[in-house]
């Protein structure tokens, strides 16, 4: 039986790695159960939860991976209860996320998806498809971390304005103007969310505070679906108070809700962090901090 089981797939390099390292390697297990019996190392992604009915299937396990950022699928409690170390990568998808952070601002203000499934409708709409430019809008990022500043890192050469909201007191902001979550909603040209899933951010966007934002302004959701009231926005993206949505993240995933039926809204299925060379450098942060770990 395998000694590292990676629930939810990685980077085939990091699966070689392992192996040369701790052992037989499972990747994506039809049976996840019977693979844990013998497993001293899981390793997983935002799919799989490591709860303790999960972990009771686990007795030899001794170390869970999250490959990539957070920790909200993990019950750290119930690993620390039988002495299981637990890490994440929280470094190596910062360059995809923000990236990919900046192009959902893009779509959202050029009217990319739409733009092209137009024409391959056969549909010339050029007039109906004039866009916002980038430079000169003020944005709100809300979590101020290593994807949040990354994300400022971005936008300042377009002649934006940042203004964040963080959780965290902020060693080094630079020209970035911190305020107060409702200031900085009030003031927003855009929006974007950069902050962990924990109880005090869980629908910290929610109706009221939608409310305050600018009936054009646009909210990108690249962190975690919990931190946006479903309901809320699809309420006021349909009743014209909010401009748009660009989200990658949802509370269940994968997503089919009525959030697909607006054209205001871009959508993708959870692809932040998926770029090879991101999905590289996660593979080789596991294999480096599991060396580090004596098993």
């Amino acid at each position: 039986m395998a000694r590292v089981v990676v629930a939810d797939g990685l980077d085939e390099g990091a699966v070689a790695e392992l192996g040369k390292a701790f052992g037989p390697v499972s990747v994506k297990p039809a049976d996840l159960g019977a693979e844990l019996a013998d497993a001293e190392i899981l390793i997983v992604r935002s799919k799989t939860r490591v709860t303790p009915a999960l972990l009771a299937l686990a007795p030899k396990l001794k170390v869970v991976a999250r490959a990539g950022v957070g920790l909200d699928n993990v019950d750290a409690d119930a690993c620390a209860e039988r002495g299981i170390a637990v890490f994440n990568t929280p470094d190596a998808s910062t360059v995809a996320v923000a990236e990919f952070a900046v192009a959902m601002i893009f779509s959202l203000l050029r009217h990319l998806p739409r733009a092209d499934a137009c024409m391959r409708a056969s549909r010339w709409e050029k007039s109906a498809l004039a866009g916002r430019e980038l430079s000169g809008k003020t944005v709100g990022i809300i979590g101020f971390g290593r994807i949040g500043s990354s994300v400022a890192d971005r936008l300042r050469p377009f002649g934006c304005r940042i203004l964040t909201f963080s959780l965290e007191f902020l060693k080094n902001p630079g020209d970035t103007e911190v305020v107060p979550l409702e200031e900085l909603l009030a003031r927003s040209d855009i929006v974007t969310l950069h902050v962990p899933l924990t109880p005090e951010t869980r629908h910290m966007m929610n109706a009221e505070r939608i409310a305050l934002m600018k009936p054009d302004a646009l909210i990108v959701n690249t962190a975690r679906g919990e931190l946006v009231d479903e309901e809320a926005l699809y309420c006021a993206l349909k009743a014209g108070k909010l401009g748009g949505a660009a989200l990658d993240v949802y509370p269940v995933e994968p997503y089919s809700g009525k959030l697909c039926g607006l054209e205001n809204v871009v959508l993708t299925p959870h692809i932040a962090g998926s770029t090879a060379e991101g999905q590289a450098r996660i593979g080789r942060q596991l294999v480096e901090k599991l060396k580090e770990i004596r098993l």
